[in-house]
C-alpha cells in the first residue's frame, strides 16, 4: 500500500497539464506549496469535477472509519465491497489526487538507518500525474482516498502486493466523469516503460509513514 507521496508542481502547473483533460480548473485562487512528504492525515490538493471542467481542493487524506476499523481508510482495493460502491459509481464522488512521486518501502531495512527504505516512483518525463481516488464530505471537512491494484513489476519488485491506480491523460477526465462502466477499466497497473524509480535521496520527513488499511 502507499502511504506516503509527494506533490511538488505549482497550481499553475497543475491548471496546465490537467486542463488539457479536464477544461477550465479553478484554483480559487490557490497558490500552493510544494508538498515534499504527504502522510496519512495530512491535508493535500485534490481536484473534482465541477462544470465546465474541474476545482482544486484540500481534503485531508483518509477515509472515515466504519464498523470494526478503528483508523482512517488510506488505500481502497477491495471495489465490490459495498463501502465504496455508492462513490464509485456517483462521478461526483470521484476525485483525481495530483502526485509528481509516490514511495513504497522496501522489505529489508536501510543498512545505515536500520528503517525500511524508501523506493520513490514517478513519471519518466517528470511531469504530474494523478491518482484515482473517491472523497465524501463529513462534518470537520472533506476526507478522501485512493485506490490500488494488482502492482507492474517495477514497483512489484518493491512491494509485490498492491500499487496506486495512476491517471493521466484522457483517463483522467474519464475518471472524473464517465459512468462507472467505464471508469472501472481504468483500474489496473500503470505502464512499466512510462515510470522511473528515482534516485535515493533523504526524506522529506524522516518519522515513518502510518499504516493504512485496505477496504
Amino acid at each position: 500500500m502507499c502511504n506516503l507521496y509527494r506533490m511538488t508542481s505549482n497550481a499553475d502547473a497543475i491548471r496546465q497539464l490537467f486542463g488539457t483533460a479536464l477544461g477550465t480548473v479553478d484554483l480559487g485562487g490557490a497558490n500552493l506549496p510544494p508538498f515534499e512528504g504527504i502522510y496519512p492525515d495530512y491535508e493535500a490538493p485534490v481536484l473534482v469535477s465541477e462544470e465546465p471542467g474541474a476545482r482544486l481542493a484540500m481534503m485531508r487524506w483518509g477515509w472515515p472509519p466504519f464498523g470494526e476499523v478503528k483508523r482512517p481508510i488510506t488505500n481502497v482495493r477491495n471495489l465490490a465491497s459495498p463501502m465504496w460502491r455508492s462513490a464509485l459509481r456517483d462521478p461526483s464522488r470521484r476525485c483525481l489526487v495530483p502526485v509528481t512521486a509516490f514511495c513504497e518501502y522496501g522489505a529489508a531495512p536501510d543498512p545505515v538507518t536500520k528503517r525500511k527504505r524508501q523506493h520513490w516512483f514517478a513519471l519518466e518525463s517528470g511531469e504530474p500525474f494523478a491518482f484515482a481516488g473517491i472523497w465524501r464530505p463529513v462534518e470537520e471537512g472533506a476526507r478522501f482516498a485512493f485506490l490500488t491494484c494488482e502492482p507492474n513489476a517495477l514497483v512489484g519488485a518493491v512491494h509485490p502486493k498492491a500499487m496506486p491506480v495512476m491517471l493521466t491523460g484522457k483517463r483522467l477526465g474519464e475518471w472524473l466523469r464517465a459512468d462507472w462502466g467505464v471508469a472501472e477499466r481504468l483500474v489496473g497497473p500503470f505502464p512499466d516503460a512510462a515510470m522511473v524509480e528515482l534516485p535515493i535521496t533523504p526524506a522529506a520527513d524522516a518519522r515513518e509513514a502510518q499504516p493504512g488499511l485496505f477496504g
